[in-house]
């Protein structure tokens, strides 16, 4: 089982960018995103659940960030408006079998990939 992340990069504040993430070698109940900053622990961000396609946000991400997903490409993207210097962070690409997994542990990560805002 792999998780590709892919996109993200350098942005102004307020502008956006997209990252994206596929799953290979099976599918999951659930995917998501998690990030963390330089000195700060990892955050929740935003999730999914496969089947359904309901979502859950982290407190940083409501009204700004939307997730979404794929089902035929097995792929989960996160969309990221008003982007804020506060963002900045090295995003990573979850799987895990349901809801509980976010607050549990994930069975399966990604490597992340860097967001960065500037002011």
């Amino acid at each position: 089982v792999q998780l590709q992340a892919s996109g993200g990069g350098s942005v102004q504040a307020g502008g956006s960018l997209s990252v994206s993430c596929t799953a290979s070698g099976r599918t999951f109940g659930v995917m998501g995103w998690f990030r963390q900053a330089p000195g700060k622990e990892r955050e929740f961000v935003a999730g999914i659940r496969w089947s359904g396609g309901d979502a859950y946000y982290g407190d940083s991400a409501k009204g700004r960030f939307t997730i979404a997903r794929d089902i035929a490409k097995n792929t989960v993207y996160l969309q990221m408006n008003r982007l804020k210097p506060e963002d900045t962070a090295v995003y990573y690409c979850a799987a895990g079998a349901g809801w509980d997994d976010f607050s549990r542990g994930m069975e399966y990560w990604g490597k992340g990939t860097l967001v960065t805002v500037s002011s």
